[in-house]
């Protein structure tokens, strides 16, 4: 049973991004406007270069838009927040740190005193299964074993918010699954709001209460399904589930009913 949702209501309303370079501007976002409420999770699909990645960047306090807006619980993001994080393709971790002291690394930065480091780093590599591998380094580590090191890191920080870009992009296919499910089972348990930037529609359909697909450059959302049968314990191998599948991939190769 899940727990009362702890998460933090996300919103970009009406951002664009322009970036400017040698050979001029590029639009990377266009009047982009998404609501997150508290607790829920939100699959992002759509071509690459289409912006995805920006928004997450925006969303995470990285990166200020051109126009419009970010807010966390209304209130406007002009700097990285606490309480939000980003998780990125190659996880961010530090080579020359354990994997306790990568995973308490944002305590570290807060100056939480190491009886609380300790105890929340000990707790969060439970959660994701790596409490054996306290003393271990990255290097040591398989490509899952790293994914579940950067979530741990964002658990023990007390995130409302998790942000996502193609965490799972490296894994093999099978790996890949496995991950989903610790992935969205943390969710349930945590009850924090996130939303994962994806390539795939199949994690999109799995992980995403909702999805919504983003146009090519600059973009903006066209399409938003709602997928809220994604809790059920058989999901994965639903009619249902391939059904939404072959939606999404209609939408995306222009053949489906844009929003």
């Amino acid at each position: 049973m899940r727990r009362m949702p702890e998460g933090a209501g996300l919103s970009w309303s009406n951002v664009c991004k322009v970036y400017e370079g040698a050979q001029g501007a590029t639009q990377a976002l266009d009047g982009f406007t998404l609501d997150v409420g508290p607790g829920e999770s939100v699959a992002v699909l759509g071509p690459s270069g289409c912006g995805k990645s920006t928004a997450l960047r925006i969303a995470s306090g990285l990166a200020a838009p051109t126009s419009g807006s970010v807010a966390v619980n209304g209130r406007p993001i002009a700097s990285p927040r606490r309480a939000t994080a980003l998780i990125l393709q190659d996880f961010g971790l530090l080579p020359w740190k354990t994997v306790a002291q990568n995973a308490g690394l944002g305590l570290q930065i807060r100056h939480a005193s190491a009886s609380v480091r300790r105890e929340r780093v000990a707790q969060a590599l439970a959660t994701v299964g790596l409490a054996d591998f306290a003393d271990a380094y990255p290097s040591e580590l398989s490509g899952g074993m790293r994914q579940r090191l950067a979530m741990a890191r964002a658990l023990t920080c007390d995130t409302d918010v998790l942000l996502m870009d193609e965490p799972l992009s490296a894994l093999d296919a099978f790996l890949r699954e496995e991950m989903q499910s610790m992935l969205k089972g943390t969710w349930e348990k945590e009850g924090y709001s996130q939303v994962i930037v994806t390539h795939s529609v199949e994690e999109a359909v799995f992980l995403g209460q909702r999805v919504v697909v983003v146009s090519p450059r600059p973009g903006r959302i066209v399409y938003a399904l709602e997928n809220s049968e994604m809790t059920d314990a058989a999901w994965r191998d639903s009619d249902l589930f391939f059904e939404r599948c072959r939606t999404l991939r209609a939408v995306l190769h222009g053949r489906g009913n844009h929003a």
